[in-house]
């Protein structure tokens, strides 16, 4: 039988953050055993560890839904590097995770007794959204340009996986998400997007955001670092980073598991730093 950790990332509270399955020890899985492990675990994501033909700090890892492999996945790769870390692994608290993306950086550090985790992604790089794939996103979300920030356009962005990201002019209009499950599944299919990102900007160094996960077979996510590292390329991408700063993304507030993820953001590097804590789940958690 497979050993499964159950870890929630982006939080210090078990009732909050986004759960992750975690296999330490994956070499001997097909991909259809880490899929059915992964649709078991019920998870947005699952992480498996591959240490074959691999000499610490790298490692493999590798991301499956409850539906697909994901490219990339930045709350169970948090949480890995956190898992990894409690049980002595990662040389100087860095792990150099070799992913479908690309590779990715991950250095742990301890504060004030809770273990938290930093992510470099992979370069970013933005496009426009195509207008008619645009006005189906929409329609599919049940929003109109109206509700729409007139300040931060519409872009898709890329960290890994491609997020369609939309600012809302509101954050009430964020709270009222609500959308057509199966339309929205079938455009970000065809599009190849991961996520549909909606944020809200409260100030200049926060982001509310909700990100519906259709294509893994679940709703919403309550935390995204994967989206978190996309929206800071999209930052860059706009001139809105005229020097190093970080800002933080607030999530899972509306389905009633908060999360916090810090992005690192600097104009002269198209990767950006997405940080967060992880604790492992009580047996029985969710």
């Amino acid at each position: 039988m497979t050993d499964v950790l159950r870890y929630t990332a982006f939080t210090t509270d078990p009732a909050g953050g986004n759960p992750a399955g975690i296999v330490l020890h994956a070499d001997s899985l097909s991909d259809e055993q880490m899929l059915a492990i992964a649709a078991e675990v019920g998870y947005s994501e699952t992480a498996f560890v591959l240490r074959e033909g691999r000499t610490p700090p790298h490692l493999g890892l590798r991301f499956f839904s409850a539906l697909d492999e994901v490219a990339f996945c930045g709350h169970a790769t948090i949480a890995t590097a956190v898992a990894l870390a409690e049980r002595g692994e990662g040389e100087g608290g860095t792990v150099l995770f070799e992913t479908p993306a690309g590779e990715v950086e991950v250095s742990t550090t301890e504060v004030d007794g809770v273990l938290r985790a930093s992510l470099t992604s992979v370069p970013t790089r933005t496009r426009d959204v195509p207008e008619d794939a645009l006005g189906e996103a929409l329609e599919a979300l049940r929003l109109s340009t109206a509700d729409l920030a007139d300040d931060l356009p519409p872009l898709l962005s890329y960290a890994g996986n491609e997020h369609l990201v939309l600012a809302l002019a509101s954050r009430q209009r964020l709270a009222e998400l609500d959308y057509a499950f199966s339309r929205l599944k079938d455009l970000m299919t065809a599009e190849g997007w991961t996520t549909a990102q909606l944020v809200w900007r409260e100030d200049e160094g926060t982001f509310h955001s909700r990100n519906p996960f259709p294509v893994g077979g679940v709703v919403e996510d309550p935390a995204t670092g994967s989206a978190a590292a996309a929206l800071g390329g999209y930052l860059l991408s706009r001139g809105l980073v005229p020097g190093p700063r970080t800002f933080r993304v607030v999530q899972g507030v509306d389905m009633g598991r908060p999360s916090e993820l810090l992005v690192d953001v600097r104009p002269d590097d198209r990767r950006v730093t997405v940080s967060g804590a992880a604790v492992e789940l009580p047996v029985g958690g969710d």
